[in-house]
């Protein structure tokens, strides 16, 4: 499929509309060619020429289409005088004329009020359309396509290069379509008037083609260029503004200036660049209508100052015609380089649609209903890149209801095991299991729809307090969201703040404190009730009260399901049932807090580290003002 007809096939479902604008279009057309034909009786008229001419009736090729008396003559024998009397009152005639010109005006501006309005129902359903299905693949898209492509270049694609193919689709599209229809009629009453001066209108039309031909693949390169910087434009807008704290504690104001100024003088140049191209064709073109304005006007006088082949009046619509004819042929001459920027819109947008989705439900696939919780990984080894493994031969059975801590240097792989559990990414050798069925077996709504995830850096939406504890829950009442709060020892401080459940918390929750919004997230958790929990512990940047909170709701939680804890701190995994101990992709070492600390392997290598004074695996001097909670299964009561 060409991208041309790739980018039609978005209007394939609304024929109706497409027929309707198409014939008000066509009716418009007519109705506008109509206006300057209805010239003719209204100079012959005010000039008192007679309906014929001033030299009679006319014959003879010079004419119109064919020989005989002048068809001209004819179509306004069955049209304007049988409503005008043209032989009566002058005055009267002439006052008839302009009444009709005046119906056909009214009538011209309902088509294209009709035409103008189906066209923008067209364009901006679909805009729609086009808009959904791009955001909708970008949500199927796997973790992998997010860790190589710039959100910004996403948020560009889905609005600006959308914008752009609208354009395309409707707005160029429906003036290649007006320009079609006015072209055919002003030709027709024109070769009416005269075929041989036709002709001679049409000597400069291949030329005006061919300046815009030169012009086609250079202005798709600029414009192809001019997108991927807008592109850019806005990637590092979203970057900046993101890490807006980052920037401003870094004083890199002034490196975030430079840099964005650099970004917008290459796409101002680059921009600049290819209009210049696509404006030096306008005068080109209107110096070649020029001319053949030109020889209208010499040819013509000629046929009616020495042929009489043609009246006066009618050598005037004429030009008028041929002066409107110029218009559709100047837009159709240069419509393949109006629709560069759309058609650069759709490749890139098309890019995004043809990336094929890593994550997705294999045939046959079952939905997972009520899960136990018992997690296995057989022989898992998981490569981002190929030849570069970051697990290796990870083999560990997790019975239902148990906690496992995974603990590790930076980079050992912890994140990326637990991303394995909920499909984020898929293992390239081995395979990990979940009630005793390959998790690809699953489908991939129902396998995450078991799992209640909270992360380090804690996720909050723009809306409600009382909307982001339901967030993905599907229709939670009050009275259950408000439990939840109280479990996650959130309720105190929500219903003190100012609207309460009701107050929007502002972008990536940034109206409340690093603790509240862990409060909020364990919330979240809790009221989704899931059996199986991922926990990225984020407690370290938190004050210690704060940190007593979210681990008391962290406690309440875990009980009763299977719990996968990325431990950065190893004094909250003591009570862990299991401790999986990674380095470059490996499990080095297992078992329980005890166990390893006595072992005096790397588990303990990194205790000692983060607790100097730890004597035996317990410390001898609290670091906090106040103990960490624990973490344990339910068995322990938790």
């Amino acid at each position: 499929m060409t991208l041309y007809t790739r980018v039609l096939s978005y209007l394939r479902p609304y024929p109706l509309a497409l027929a309707a604008a198409g014939a008000a279009t066509f009716a418009f057309a007519a109705l506008d060619a109509s206006a300057y034909v209805l010239l003719i009786p209204f100079v012959d008229t005010l000039f008192g020429a007679g309906p014929t001419g001033a030299s009679g009736p006319l014959s003879g090729e010079a004419g119109g289409l064919v020989g005989g008396p002048d068809l001209m003559t004819r179509v306004l024998d069955v049209t304007v005088y049988r409503l005008v009397d043209v032989q009566g009152d002058p005055l009267q005639a002439v006052q008839g004329i302009i009444v009709l010109i005046l119906v056909v005006f009214l009538l011209k501006n309902v088509f294209d009020f009709t035409r103008t309005y189906l066209v923008a129902w067209v364009e901006q359903t679909v805009t729609r359309d086009l808009r959904n299905e791009v955001y909708d693949h970008v949500l199927r898209l796997d973790l992998s396509f997010f860790g190589r492509t710039r959100v910004g270049q996403i948020t560009s694609r889905i609005t600006h290069d959308v914008e752009q193919i609208r354009r395309l689709l409707t707005t160029e599209l429906a003036r290649l379509l007006s320009s079609g229809f006015e072209f055919a009629v002003l030709v027709t009453f024109m070769l009416v008037l005269s075929w041989k001066l036709t002709l001679a209108a049409f000597v400069v039309i291949p030329g005006t083609m061919g300046v815009w031909a030169l012009l086609v693949k250079p202005l798709r390169r600029g414009d192809r260029r001019v997108l991927d910087l807008a592109g850019d434009v806005s990637a590092q807008i979203h970057e900046t503004l993101s890490g807006i704290r980052m920037v401003k504690s870094s004083s890199a104001e002034e490196m975030e200036r430079r840099r964005f100024r650099s970004n917008t003088g290459e796409y101002h140049k680059t921009f600049l660049r290819t209009e210049r191209l696509r404006a030096l064709a306008g005068p080109l073109t209107e110096a070649l209508a020029t001319v053949g304005t030109v020889v209208i006007l010499l040819y013509g006088a000629r046929l009616v100052l020495s042929d009489g082949a043609m009246s006066g009046a009618q050598f005037v619509s004429f030009v008028a015609l041929s002066l409107k004819l110029y218009r559709p042929v100047k837009y159709a001459a240069k419509f393949p380089t109006l629709v560069q920027p759309g058609l650069a819109g759709a490749e890139r947008v098309f890019e995004f649609l043809e990336t094929s989705i890593g994550i997705k439900d294999r045939p046959g696939a079952r939905v997972l209903r009520n899960p136990t919780g018992a997690i296995a990984f057989e022989n898992v080894t998981f490569e981002y890149r190929p030849g570069e493994p970051v697990l290796r031969d990870i083999n560990v059975e997790i019975p239902p209801g148990s906690v496992v801590a995974l603990v590790g240097p930076s980079g050992a792989g912890k994140s990326t095991l637990a991303d394995l559990v909920a499909r984020f990414y898929d293992v390239t050798t081995g395979r990990v299991t979940l009630d005793g069925v390959d998790v690809r077996d699953w489908t991939v709504s129902s396998l995450r729809a078991s799992m209640g995830i909270v992360p380090q850096e804690t996720v909050l939406f723009h809306d409600t307090i009382a909307a982001n504890i339901a967030y993905g829950t599907g229709g939670a009442t009050d009275l259950a969201i408000r439990a939840a709060a109280r479990a996650a020892n959130a309720h105190g401080f929500i219903t003190a703040l100012p609207g309460g459940y009701g107050m929007v918390v502002g972008e990536r929750g940034t109206r409340l404190s690093g603790g509240e919004r862990q409060r909020i997230a364990l919330a979240r958790a809790i009221l989704s009730d899931r059996p199986v929990l991922i926990f990225d512990e984020a407690t370290s940047a938190l004050d210690t009260e704060s940190e007593r909170l979210v681990q008391e709701a962290v406690r309440r939680l875990m009980g009763g399901r299977t719990v996968l804890v990325i431990a950065h701190r190893l004094s909250t995994v003591r009570r862990a049932d299991l401790v999986l101990v990674l380095r470059d992709g490996r499990i080095v070492e297992r078992g329980d807090h005890a166990s390893l600390f006595a072992a005096g392997g790397l588990y303990r290598r990194l205790y000692e580290l983060q607790h100097p004074n730890a004597v035996g695996g317990v410390q001898r001097v609290a670091t906090e003002s106040v103990p960490v909670p624990a973490l344990g299964a339910r068995a322990r009561g938790l």
